[in-house]
């Protein structure tokens, strides 16, 4: 991927204007986020990731969407204060975007068109279990749920994406983020 992605205005928490050309270099692992979800407690595995690997380049960035059974609500400094409260979130967190809604935030349709399928980790019955509520989603690229995770290599290249149900101590997610570090 070139520079585009490096160029995709966005905002923080806060408001303030930026790109993520700000982290060039780095090693980005973007997650789509959720207050109110099963998968919520991942916010505690993702600061931990953080703690462990920020030293050698990682970055985990937290982007909050309500597209999925509209269980990330709140406005952007609840979602803060929930974040900061409850899971003691250091690492940097976006406003809510559109991830699966129209219109699809340019982000996350650059994301999804350089890693079209997500890896699941072994024994994996999410995209199952998303159906049998009745919550598959209308196009097979389309992001599952929340707390599905790209990872960004150090040149802005997507170089894997994994499901929802990939928690923040996965082998396989271990694995790509120490390739990524190199």
């Amino acid at each position: 991927m070139n520079d585009s992605l490096y160029d995709i205005p966005l905002k923080n928490l806060d408001g303030r204007a930026l790109t993520l050309g700000e982290f060039r270099g780095q090693v980005l692992l973007i997650v789509n986020v959720a207050s109110k979800c099963g998968l919520t407690p991942q916010y505690a595995g993702l600061e931990a990731l953080f703690k462990a690997y920020r030293g050698r380049g990682l970055l985990v960035l937290g982007f909050p969407c309500n597209d999925f059974a509209a269980q990330e609500p709140g406005s952007a400094e609840e979602i803060q204060d929930f974040c900061t409260m409850n899971y003691g979130v250091d690492f940097p967190m976006f406003e809510k975007l559109n991830i699966n809604s129209a219109p699809r935030h340019p982000l996350y349709a650059q994301l999804i068109a350089a890693q079209s399928e997500a890896l699941a980790p072994a024994g994996s019955d999410f995209r199952e279990k998303l159906a049998g509520y009745g919550c598959s989603p209308k196009q097979p690229s389309d992001v599952l749920w929340n707390f599905e995770k790209f990872l960004v290599d150090r040149r802005g290249q997507v170089a894997q994406r994994f499901t929802p149900d990939t928690t923040a101590d996965d082998p396989a997610l271990i694995a790509a983020i120490e390739a990524a570090l190199g």
